[in-house]
């Protein structure tokens, strides 16, 4: 029997029906895309990012498509541990609880050769990329076990903690580790059916991606040049992927990292021979990139 109009209309077929939902890095690129497709589901959605200009942005596209009261904007540096907690809380005071948590905040954090790296910027890619999943986990994990209904935390990784071909070294390292805290934590959590995955995209064309925002549609060509799918990574796509992980379709899995890559590290060596990339070795800047934080990016360039 199709549903009617008037179950639709209520959510009888949307996914996240009744559910709350967290989204670091959720102002702009593949956060906001997911932002989006939560609030299509159902869902209450808590938005959080450190750039308010596109935060406010977002929260006013949500009130445009009728969204308006399932959704609220807190300003969040996800290396601060009290701006984690109050994340949490603004859930918690706003909605009633948290049912899914989604550290997608990131930045393209340190680049250039890395004997030319300072720790600085090892440290503030490391704070942004590694330890704000960290925080994210840790106080996801201590209001759904205090709820005691489960839940679903989703963290980004990248391809780039695949393979030390995948990206800048720290960059990489800090992609690492959240795939291996993903696999430790879904472990650890499983006991109280909390469930922890990780999504690792490939190319995908967003404003952090393109370093900037007048840059993307350059940026989509070159990506779908680069791998065996003939259309470039979108933040849909991953919005897909984050739909499924924090649904019920995925209440058995656990501890998984899902690539996302339009089939990049399937073809393998045969995709490097055709798209040689160079070393970080041979860049001729070094520095940080701070993408769609509204903060500048710092750079140097070295001499030649």
């Amino acid at each position: 029997m199709l549903p009617s109009f008037f179950q639709i209309w209520e959510g009888g077929n949307m996914r996240l029906q009744d559910k709350v939902a967290i989204v670091t890095g959720g102002a702009s690129g593949m956060g906001k895309s997911t932002v989006h497709k939560f609030l299509d589901e159902g869902a209450c959605v808590v938005v959080a990012d450190f750039n308010e200009e596109t935060g406010a942005e977002t929260i006013q596209e949500a009130q445009a498509n009728g969204y308006g009261d399932r959704a609220r904007f807190i300003k969040v540096d996800v290396s601060i541990e009290d701006d984690i907690a109050a994340m949490i809380d603004c859930a918690v005071d706003e909605f009633g609880k948290a049912d899914i948590v989604f550290n997608n905040a990131g930045v393209g954090g340190a680049i250039g050769p890395l004997t030319e790296t300072t720790t600085e910027s090892w440290d503030y890619t490391m704070d942004v990329l590694a330890k704000g999943v960290f925080l994210g986990i840790k106080h996801a994990a201590r209001h759904m076990i205090s709820r005691g209904e489960g839940g679903s935390i989703i963290n980004t990784a990248s391809i780039a903690g695949l393979s030390g071909d995948g990206g800048p070294m720290i960059y990489s390292a800090a992609k690492a580790a959240v795939i291996s805290m993903t696999k430790s934590a879904a472990v650890e959590l499983a006991r109280d059916k909390i469930r922890v995955n990780a999504i690792c995209p490939g190319f995908i064309a967003t404003p952090l991606a393109a370093v900037g925002r007048d840059r993307v549609a350059e940026t989509q060509v070159n990506f779908a040049k680069s791998q065996p799918w003939p259309e470039f990574g979108d933040g849909v796509h991953i919005a897909g992927a984050a739909l499924f992980l924090a649904s019920e379709d995925a209440r058995f899995v656990t501890g998984e990292h899902i690539v996302v890559d339009g089939g990049l590290t399937a073809a393998g060596p045969e995709l490097s021979r055709r798209f040689p990339r160079g070393s970080a070795r041979d860049s001729r800047v070094v520095g940080v990139t701070k993408g769609s934080t509204g903060e500048a990016a710092d750079i140097t360039r070295l001499d030649v």
